[in-house]
């Protein structure tokens, strides 16, 4: 199969995949409208195709909370990441790092901090959730700084799971869903021999460390809801503000107030972001959002985005809407799934190689000059 955008990894990894982890990590909250807003937001954004003005010195590189960044993109934490590859998330964050660029480790990852960090040379970032469990966020974060995270992506928008529908279809969850599991492993010999197999322990590797003791996959959808914390504000994020030493981001922001908040709370940055869709369907997609929050804040915190890029073209159209930064989620999984950590520096190549398409045709010779300026204005 010729691999040659996201959606080509996209098609390979729905081949390869087990259905019920494709559809985990494809599918959205209810009936799927802000998923595909996400992306269909971000694809109608219009650029000013401008010529003839010597593009021949073209620098995509960034520098964001004091980290040199070959382009303008994070990798976004995104939970059961070695359960899509054998050790999913060393294989990512190689990857990541080999293109110089930021890998966010999930709290609920498969792999642990302390085996990651020391596979990469530059810092990983480690993301966080507001759990009942104040223990293990401690332990967490403690961990996390001896292993030389250097920024902590807090996520905010998790106070209850989302309805994922499609998850009792698949397998995920439901009915059954441990028998479904193991059939749709044994008819992907592929998957099943590299992660069935040679992947394990097929645990949640952050928090069977602070437990002591094996923490499944059985376990993952029970221990998430009875630890996510509906009580959740401000307050409670202010111990973990005097505790990490390095850059704080607060992940799942929507609305200009409450960008204006994290402000206030000396964030260091935002991620506007609605969980890729799978959390509140209904509400907007990041494209829409991010123009009236970057009226409110730009130049008084880093703005980053996630949700719905696909592609380098969207990742200048989503700084031309107001980001500094972008972060993928779904994509760089969809080519972890296919071909391990060479896929994903496949992706990464590809999304540097559209954008200088974009930074070209558009005439904008560095990151910074990407702006509104760019955008065609439509009724």
């Amino acid at each position: 199969m010729i691999i040659s955008s996201t959606s080509d990894y996209r098609a390979a990894a729905q081949k390869r995949l087990p259905p019920f982890l494709f559809h985990y990590i494809d599918g959205g909250a209810y009936a799927e409208q802000t998923l595909r807003r996400n992306v269909e937001d971000l694809a109608a954004v219009a650029l000013r195709q401008r010529v003839l003005k010597d593009m021949s010195r073209l620098d995509t590189s960034i520098e964001l909370f004091g980290e040199k960044l070959s382009i303008p993109v994070a990798l976004s934490p995104v939970g059961l990441t070695g359960m899509y590859r054998r050790r999913g998330e060393v294989q990512a964050a190689r990857a990541a790092d080999a293109h110089g660029i930021p890998f966010t480790m999930s709290t609920v990852s498969v792999c642990p901090i302390e085996e990651v960090a020391p596979k990469i040379k530059r810092p990983m970032w480690f993301q966080l959730y507001v759990l009942k469990d104040r223990g293990f966020m401690q332990n967490a974060l403690e961990r996390a700084q001896a292993a030389g995270c250097s920024t902590l992506v807090f996520t905010v928008d998790m106070p209850v799971p989302g309805a994922r529908y499609r998850d009792a279809h698949s397998g995920m969850s439901g009915p059954n869903a441990a028998m479904r599991r193991y059939w749709q492993s044994v008819t992907h010999p592929a998957w099943s021999m590299d992660v069935g197999l040679l992947g394990r322990p097929h645990d949640l590797g952050n928090i069977s460390a602070y437990r002591g003791s094996p923490t499944g996959l059985a376990d993952y959808i029970g221990w998430l809801g009875a630890n996510f914390d509906p009580s959740i504000s401000w307050k409670d994020l202010e111990w973990i503000r005097a505790f990490w030493k390095g850059p704080m981001v607060i992940k799942g922001i929507l609305d200009p107030e409450d960008a204006k908040d994290a402000v206030r709370f000396g964030a260091d940055g935002i991620i506007v972001s609605n969980h890729g869709g799978r959390q509140l369907d209904g509400v907007l997609s990041s494209a829409r959002a991010l123009p009236a929050i970057a009226d409110a804040v730009k130049g008084q915190i880093k703005i980053l985005a996630d949700s719905g890029i696909r592609n380098g073209l969207d990742v200048v159209r989503a700084i031309a809407l107001g980001a500094d930064c972008a972060m993928i989620g779904r994509a760089f999984i969809y080519a972890l799934a296919t071909s391990g950590e060479a896929g994903v520096k496949h992706l990464l190549e590809l999304l540097e190689k559209e954008m200088r398409v974009a930074m070209t045709l558009t005439s904008v010779s560095k990151v910074s000059d990407i702006t509104g300026d760019l955008l065609v204005r439509q009724p």
